[in-house]
């Protein structure tokens, strides 16, 4: 099993050996739980769910989980704590069981080049120059209001209309996100934390998946 969950810390540095300075995302990566076992026979498909951020109990002792989440993780029968974050990964064979704990020790270890999926930051509604990197128009020859305008957008007779895909203005950030080929420079078994060479997409407190790379260099 070669991959975990985890939440991203933020950004530091760290020197290496010869004392250059090293870029890092840290990121506070399990521990997590084997909540389910999706198998070829049963589901059509092999993966290994796993739950994180275990959520402490409410002022009277009640639990802070959904009736749905309540029954998915006592549905095995295993003691497994109250999970907020439930997130699968495909995986070729299981090597893990329900129940079990995962460690950021247990998947990964120093030099692994890993992926890292994120969301990244909403930026809102923005225009063409923030979100497609277009250039403004001249302020000269009588432009007042139309410096940031994107300029026309539709074409002549044929096809008479405005092609699907165009760049305009709209929602941007708040997508999934995929880093890869990041080198784990940090393994705190104590702690539960990773640190990986870089930036990773998301705000600080986003939840991020960490994977082992698929395309390494």
């Amino acid at each position: 099993m070669k991959g975990i969950i985890g939440k991203k810390v933020g950004m530091t540095q760290i020197f290496d050996e010869n004392g250059q300075v090293i870029p890092v995302t840290v990121i506070q990566a399990g521990p997590c739980y084997v909540t389910q076992i999706r198998t070829e026979a049963n589901n059509g498909y092999s993966a290994v769910q796993l739950g994180f951020d275990e959520l402490p109990p409410k002022r009277n002792g009640q639990t802070r989980l959904n009736k749905p989440k309540q029954g998915h993780l006592k549905r095995s029968g295993f003691a497994l704590p109250d999970l907020r974050v439930l997130r699968e990964f495909r995986v070729k064979s299981i090597d893990v069981e329900e129940g079990q704990k995962l460690t950021v020790a247990d998947v990964f270890e120093k030099g692994q080049r890993v992926d890292v999926v994120g969301t990244s930051k909403g930026r809102g509604f923005a225009g063409t120059i923030k979100r497609h990197h277009f250039n403004r128009g001249p302020k000269t020859h009588g432009q007042s209001d139309r410096e940031r305008a994107p300029g026309s957008i539709g074409s002549t007779t044929t096809p008479g209309r405005v092609l699907k895909g165009t760049r305009m203005a709209g929602r941007m950030g708040g997508d999934r996100v995929t880093v890869q080929n990041l080198e784990v420079v940090v393994v705190d078994a104590e702690k539960h934390m990773l640190a990986v060479r870089g930036s990773v997409p998301g705000a600080k407190g986003g939840i991020v998946l960490i994977k082992s790379s698929r395309k390494t260099r």
